[in-house]
């Protein structure tokens, strides 16, 4: 494969940083300059990027009945765009400063869907939205027994109202087509299962 650019960290000056907003969540203003492609450097360039640390997202898949669990909740920024702002996703959270991000994945499973995952796939990692904030998410795929998931669960203290679906593989992935799924960490889930589904099956099933 080939590279596309031999940049790297140390090709950007960061001259300062500013914290500007400092509430529920971060915002920093940046005042760098970097490398240009055709050589030399570029003028000052100041961003305000929102600092939101790093989250990590699941998708509970069951392979004998090829199944997924989705949770719906109220996602008041949808409201812009949507009829609707309750929106189908997979079990998410937030990082809060961890590297331990299976743990933390385990532990909203048990917020969100009361399930206690075991093994949990690794399926890659994304910068959620990287010209305005320095987020990246962790998505893993977890084997679970869904013949018994189901109810409504969530923190009362964290607003959360939360109701567990579990759809056929091919439902979830015709909501997806229809547009009706289009929050980023459960389309790239959902995508990234249909592509890798009949290996992910193989592997688990080696003696």
């Amino acid at each position: 494969m080939n590279k596309i650019s031999s940049f790297k960290n140390e090709d950007v000056q960061v001259e300062s940083t500013e914290r500007v907003f400092d509430g529920f969540f971060k915002v920093d203003k940046y005042r760098f300059n970097h490398a240009l492609f055709a050589g030399g450097r570029s003028d000052t360039i100041e961003r305000e990027i929102f600092e939101r640390g790093h989250a990590v997202a699941v998708l509970p898949y069951d392979p004998r009945s090829r199944q997924v669990l989705l949770v719906e909740q109220i996602r008041i920024a949808a409201m812009a765009s949507k009829d609707s702002p309750w929106l189908l996703e997979c079990i998410a959270g937030m990082a809060d400063g961890s590297e331990d991000y299976q743990a933390v994945v385990r532990k909203e499973a048990q917020e969100e869907a009361g399930l206690e995952l075991g093994e949990l796939e690794f399926m890659l990692s994304y910068l959620s939205s990287p010209g305005g904030t320095s987020e990246r998410l962790y998505l893993y795929l977890a084997p679970t027994d869904l013949s018994e998931a189901g109810g409504i669960f969530g923190l009362d203290h964290e607003g959360e109202d939360i109701k567990v679906h579990v759809l056929d593989l091919d439902d979830a992935l015709a909501r997806l087509s229809s547009g009706e799924i289009d929050n980023a960490a459960t389309v790239i889930s959902l995508q990234w299962l249909a592509l890798n589904e009949q290996r992910i099956l193989q592997q688990w099933n080696k003696p």
